[in-house]
């Protein structure tokens, strides 16, 4: 059912908490995990000129780590796996590697923020992704306890 399952990436807890449903699903399958990571540009552009590039270098930096961290449990699970980092508006991103990739599933963590907190940050990443997304969005809530956080 599932040849690729896209696994978008912060190097969040969220993400700690998504990714054993990821993995279970991939396995299940016989699926591909892609790890991606989207430096925002918005962040980029929002520090003083001087600083863009010790930004953006600190970003790029980030996503290497939290990508890598998701191919080495892929890995640990016998998964194949692929990486990418892209630049741009992270919501957007995720809706276009997946569209591109002809990915099947997007398996997405939140970090629970309240209605509040989500109005003073513009919405999350994960609902514009439910939103947008042409193919089912798999969202796992953070701040849950499972098997693999207890």
């Amino acid at each position: 059912m599932y040849d690729t399952v896209l696994v978008p990436t912060d190097g969040s807890d969220a993400v700690e908490q998504a990714l054993p449903h990821a993995l279970r699903l991939a396995a299940d399958t016989g699926a591909t995990i892609q790890a991606l990571y989207v430096v925002d540009t918005r962040t980029v552009h929002a520090a003083d000129a001087d600083d863009r590039e010790a930004v953006a270098d600190d970003l790029v930096e980030a996503g290497e780590a939290a990508v890598e961290a998701v191919a080495d449990r892929a890995a640990a699970e016998g998964l194949e796996f692929e990486t990418e980092i892209r630049r741009g508006t992270p919501d957007k991103e995720i809706v276009a590697h997946a569209d591109e990739t002809d990915s099947d599933v997007i398996v997405i963590g939140t970090d629970g923020k309240t209605p509040r907190e989500k109005l003073q940050a513009l919405g999350s990443v994960s609902e514009r992704v439910v939103d947008n997304a042409p193919i089912p969005v798999f969202v796992v809530k953070g701040g849950l306890k499972t098997a693999a956080t207890q």
